[in-house]
């Protein structure tokens, strides 16, 4: 029997690929820090729970195939919180932020079409688009430059006839670079002269540590029919689990299209739903404090980052991800190598290896990504044992 082209073409995840070597490990009784997988350990806020635990109807029925009202209303407020208004037709829940990129995915491409991605970018959207016929056009960055990319003349010069989307992630998943006004403000003007979506995922928007603060695409000037915004609860309320995301956009034509999407799969689930609204109601001073603490981290990594001689890396001023270049020929095999011959006091160490993250062939293989979601003083020894590690992988090799 056959397969379909398509699946075939789309790849398991990098994030945990090495799956099966850490689980040998651990038989053998190491300890493994995990910094491949952006799975975050702050508490999730108890209103979510209290919400379940308040629930309560004869029949669990099936929700509305737009999303539940209530949903929809706590989703528009909080963007009249940010200074931008959406109306209820301009947002459709989904099961988390992946199946409103599948969903934007099959409606806006053909086979063939292009996607503009800055590299390094999420693995996954390489499945999305390809699952739809497409494929990634990449905008090259490097660890040097920071992987800035939102430069004019770089990203028009990738504009062809098959092109129909420019999709970034801001802030940015995997390297934590984050727009600025002006940039924001440039790539919308590049859509809407080249009559392309501009597809911005903000799932990370609450995650900043430079001055300018929380923003989204959606507060340009001008922000019309060309804007797509992807979100979700997963990283800003720490509810991965959950799977309530989001497509907003006021082009009513593309939300028409994907409303047959969303009817065809009935409804995303009920009590998750009324769960994500409850935590639409958390103060900011929850977002605050999250955010201070995520800070620390950044800075105990880059502090350690900054002692291995060879390591290239720019401070990440956004998500919880940074990449970096490493005085390695191969991050996969160093990947592999530090689960089955590495060992310090029991102990190693996991990253996402980088050139999943690229859709340029040969490039990312010696860099890496690390998620920073673990506490300071295991991030302090993950990465005193990446230093060992690299230290110890050159001599045998």
């Amino acid at each position: 029997m056959k397969l379909s082209q398509r699946a075939q073409l789309c790849e398991l995840s990098p994030m945990r690929k090495f799956h099966p070597f850490a689980v040998e490990a651990k038989a053998k009784g190491r300890k493994i820090y995990h910094l491949n997988i952006g799975q975050p350990d702050i508490a999730t806020p108890p209103v979510y729970f209290e919400a379940v635990q308040h629930f309560s109807q004869p029949v669990l029925e099936y929700a509305e195939s737009p999303g539940r009202p209530n949903l929809i209303h706590a989703i528009q407020r909080y963007y009249d919180q940010i200074g931008v208004h959406y109306d209820e037709g301009d947002i459709l829940i989904t099961t988390g932020g992946s199946e409103a990129l599948s969903i934007l995915m099959m409606c806006i491409l053909d086979p063939g079409s292009e996607v503009l991605v800055p590299e390094p970018f999420y693995p996954n959207y390489n499945t999305f688009i390809r699952a739809a016929g497409g494929v990634i056009h990449p905008i090259h960055t490097s660890p040097e430059e920071g992987y800035h990319y939102a430069d004019r003349a770089r990203i028009e010069a990738e504009i062809n006839e098959n092109t129909r989307a420019i999709m970034i992630t801001n802030p940015s998943n995997p390297t934590g670079v984050i727009l600025t006004p002006e940039e924001r403000q440039m790539l919308l003007e590049i859509a809407k002269e080249h009559d392309l979506y501009l597809i911005s995922d903000e799932v990370y928007r609450e995650f900043y540590y430079s001055g300018e603060g929380l923003a989204t695409l959606g507060a340009c000037a001008g922000s019309d029919e060309h804007l797509v915004l992807i979100d979700s609860v997963s990283k800003r309320f720490s509810a991965c689990g959950a799977r309530i995301g989001c497509l907003i956009s006021r082009n009513k034509a593309l939300m028409a299209e994907a409303m047959k999407f969303c009817q065809a799969r009935l409804s995303v689930a009920t009590l998750d739903q009324v769960a994500a609204a409850a935590l639409y109601t958390v103060e900011p001073e929850y977002f605050e404090t999250v955010r201070r603490e995520y800070q620390r981290r950044r800075d105990t990594v880059m502090e350690k980052l900054r002692q291995i001689p060879g390591v290239v890396c720019e401070e990440p001023q956004g998500a919880f991800y940074l990449m970096a270049a490493l005085p390695i020929d191969d991050a996969d095999k160093f990947q592999q190598w530090l689960l089955t011959d590495f060992e310090d006091h029991g102990e190693t160490v996991m990253f996402a290896p980088g050139h999943s993250f690229y859709a340029t062939p040969g490039k990312g293989v010696n860099e890496i990504r690390i998620a920073y979601v673990l506490k300071q003083e295991d991030l302090a020894r993950a990465m005193d044992l990446l230093a060992l590690g690299i230290e110890a992988y050159n001599k045998a090799h």
